[in-house]
C-alpha cells in the first residue's frame, strides 16, 4: 500500500527538488548527504545526484563528515565529468588525502537513493545505480581485510544497509 504524502509534506519535497535541480544546473551535480548518528550506530552517508544524467552511475560514501565527503565526492565525481568511466573494482587515490578508495556494485540502491530516484523520476524498483566509495583505514586495509580497525557498521558492506 502505497502512503500518500501529506500537502506540507510534498511542498517540503518539491523545495528540496527545485534546490536539487538548481544545484546541478550550477554544478554539475548535487550532494545529499545524511546525518548519522554515531551513539546510536547510524553511521553518516551521502550520495550524488546528476551523474546518471552522464550516463554513470551516482556515487555512494559512508561513515565521513560533510567536508570530506564533499571533497572525495566532488573529486571523483569530476573525474567522471572528464571522460573517466569509474568502474566497480578500480582503485582511487587521491593527492592530499592519505587514503585509498574501491569502488563497489551497490545490489539495492532503491533501498538508499530516494532524492536521486525522485530528482529522475524513477521508482525504487528501477533505481538509478550506485557505486559504494569504500576507503580503507589509518593501515591500508579494507573492510574485508584481516585487521580492518574501524567499526564494520560505519562503513557498511553493499547491500547490508538501507535507508530506511
Amino acid at each position: 500500500m502505497t502512503m500518500i504524502p501529506d500537502p506540507a509534506t510534498i511542498a517540503w519535497l518539491d523545495q528540496q527538488d527545485k534546490r536539487t535541480a538548481q544545484t546541478i544546473r550550477s554544478h554539475g551535480m548535487s550532494i545529499e548527504y545524511v546525518m548519522g548518528d554515531m551513539r546510536h550506530r547510524q553511521t553518516p552517508f551521502a550520495y550524488t545526484i546528476g551523474l546518471f544524467g552522464w550516463g554513470h552511475p551516482e556515487l555512494l560514501v559512508f561513515g565521513l563528515d560533510a567536508r570530506t565527503t564533499g571533497l572525495l565526492l566532488n573529486d571523483v565525481a569530476d573525474r567522471v565529468r572528464g571522460g573517466l568511466d569509474i568502474v566497480p573494482g578500480e582503485l582511487l587515490e587521491f593527492d592530499g588525502w592519505s587514503h585509498r578508495v574501491t569502488v563497489e556494485t551497490v545490489p539495492n540502491p532503491g533501498e538508499i537513493a530516494f532524492a536521486a530516484n525522485r530528482y529522475y523520476q524513477r521508482p525504487d524498483e528501477v533505481s538509478v545505480e550506485l557505486l559504494q566509495l569504500t576507503y580503507d583505514d589509518r593501515d591500508g586495509r579494507f573492510p574485508w581485510e584481516d585487521g580492518y580497525s574501524t567499526a564494520v557498521w560505519i562503513q557498511p558492506r553493499p547491500g547490508s544497509f538501507t535507508a530506511w
